[in-house]
């Protein structure tokens, strides 16, 4: 058997385990599960928000809106809706964007031990073997860029929406990795400071 043999029937091991591995969870055992992992990462991701999701500029509001639609369409993320008077703009990309694939898997592994510790004891063993899956997601991404009486404040909120269902059959999850938040807002405000600073320079 050649070595590239030997991988697809290793994949096709794996697949045919996780799915026997599934199968031994009820569908009530699985959206028990679920509803733990939406309670559990609902709990990190408002901790985020409130460390990270808003930022304090001394610019102009025009100019930090025009900054933060150039900075999520250079993250690869296409806007959706966009509103300078009300200062919101809702940008969407497919998962895991804006973060890179590499990124995002050290995100998944950041978090998979608290994943399966949630769901442990409403699906046993088989928390052993479940994985985050960006597959058929979109990252969607609401900034406000508001005036307030110390600068114009720029916020940042995140959420996924289904495009397809899950390949495993699990329901999906509400909330975004905790670690992804914290990894897509630093990296969502490093690109906006500096096409602010780019934009200064023109």
């Amino acid at each position: 058997m050649t070595t590239a043999s030997r991988g697809l029937a290793r994949t096709w091991f794996t697949a045919g385990l996780l799915a026997l591995l599934a199968g031994c969870a009820s569908d009530q055992e699985k959206i028990s599960a679920i509803n733990a992992v939406n309670q559990g990462f609902r709990v990190e991701y408002e901790k985020q928000l409130a460390q990270k999701g808003t930022r304090l500029y001394q610019v102009r509001r025009d100019d930090a809106f025009i900054a933060m639609r150039v900075a999520l369409a250079e993250l690869g993320m296409r806007t959706e809706q966009q509103d300078m008077t009300l200062g919101h703009l809702a940008v969407a990309a497919p998962a895991p964007l804006p973060l890179t694939d590499e990124e995002w898997r050290s995100a998944s592994q950041s978090d998979t031990p608290l994943l399966r510790r949630l769901i442990e004891p409403h699906v046993g063993i088989v928390a052993n073997f479940v994985q985050f899956e960006p597959q058929g997601l979109d990252v969607v991404i609401n900034a406000t860029v508001l005036d307030t009486a110390k600068g114009v404040a720029v916020s940042l909120t995140v959420r996924l929406r289904e495009r397809a269902p899950p390949r495993s059959g699990w329901p999906r999850r509400e909330y975004v990795l905790p670690s992804a938040v914290s990894m897509g807002m630093e990296k969502i405000f490093a690109t906006f400071e500096r096409e602010l600073q780019t934009g200064r320079a023109r």
